[in-house]
């Protein structure tokens, strides 16, 4: 079954309400789920995930990025506006999601509370969308609850969600519980439960998530259950994780739908590491899972791709 679909939120114009309502139409593509293909990386990896062992050439250039986004069948392509200057114009048919916050790893591990400010301002994001006449759907910003500095983020994070709805645009946060006061406790159930409680306070439509694991490490799609809970009527998807196969990734993702009540994914470098080809016929499989609500031995037929 896909997930009942929710109204626009209140307090905003009902000229904003309409247009919010039809961006969720078009990132759900009717289904109500959310296949969100995230291009951040580039910032919070800087080049790990782009070059050397099993990444394909064709993604040392970050036109590959959106090569992928406007031949598959996504519902958006979340990035940050640097990119969508210089490449977006030339792909106009992709819904964006422009990600307003953004960190490097440099800096990582339990000893460290992450900070990660807003880049733009919404004014600078709505002349964006005027000028730029690119299909902007939404916003994204990262917090980490459990950061010392989450006081800043989330009061960021607060305006950033109310000014984009009263603009008409989806707000989706990253959840991501890090810093000393978590420690190793990132991917534990009840907390990653407090992390999407949290994103429904913020007034966020969707909260993307890294899957929970039980005590020995491992996920388990029915650990989600607690965050999808709290999340209410904020639509929970999980991160695509590190690359692995199709095959397992596919698996992963129909149990976290339909044994975890999750909304979708939103996935990176499972997609943009393949080649064009590879990433094209994989977002087809998952896209089949997502929002065709197909099972994993109809959605791994999809798989094969021209050469």
């Amino acid at each position: 079954m896909h997930p009942s679909k929710p109204s626009a939120p209140a307090g905003i114009s009902a000229e904003s309400a309409k247009r919010w309502q039809a961006h969720y139409e078009r990132v759900t593509q009717g289904s109500g789920r959310l296949f969100l293909m995230a291009g951040d990386q580039k910032v919070e990896h800087l080049n790990d995930d782009f070059v050397g062992g099993h990444v394909a050439s064709d993604d040392a250039d970050p036109e590959h990025l959106f090569r992928i986004a406007s031949a598959a069948p996504v519902g958006c392509f979340a990035t940050q506006m640097g990119l969508l200057a210089r490449y977006g114009t030339d792909y106009p048919e992709v819904p964006y999601l422009i990600k307003l916050n953004s960190k490097t790893h440099l800096l990582k591990g339990p000893e460290h509370d992450p900070l990660s400010r807003q880049w733009q301002t919404m004014d600078q994001v709505a002349d964006f969308i005027r000028y730029s006449g690119l299909d902007v759907v939404g916003v994204g910003y990262t917090i980490y609850p459990g950061s010392r500095h989450e006081p800043q983020m989330l009061a960021e994070a607060a305006r950033l969600v109310t000014d984009a709805h009263a603009l008409g645009l989806l707000a989706v946060i990253w959840a991501y519980p890090r810093g000393q006061a978590v420690g190793d406790r990132e991917h534990d159930p009840h907390l990653t439960a407090g992390a999407t409680g949290l994103a429904a306070c913020l007034g966020a439509d969707f909260v993307k998530i890294n899957p929970p694991r039980d005590s020995q490490g491992v996920q388990d799609p029915k650990l989600l259950g607690e965050a999808v809970a709290a999340a209410g009527r904020t639509q929970v998807v999980c991160a695509g994780g590190a690359e692995t196969s199709a095959e397992e990734f596919l698996t992963r993702l129909y149990g976290q739908i339909h044994d975890g009540n999750t909304a979708g994914c939103a996935t990176g470098r499972n997609v943009h590491q393949r080649s064009q080809p590879e990433a094209v016929a994989f977002c087809k499989a998952i896209h089949a899972i997502v929002v065709g609500n197909q099972d994993v031995d109809s959605a791994v037929k999809l798989l094969v791709h021209s050469a």
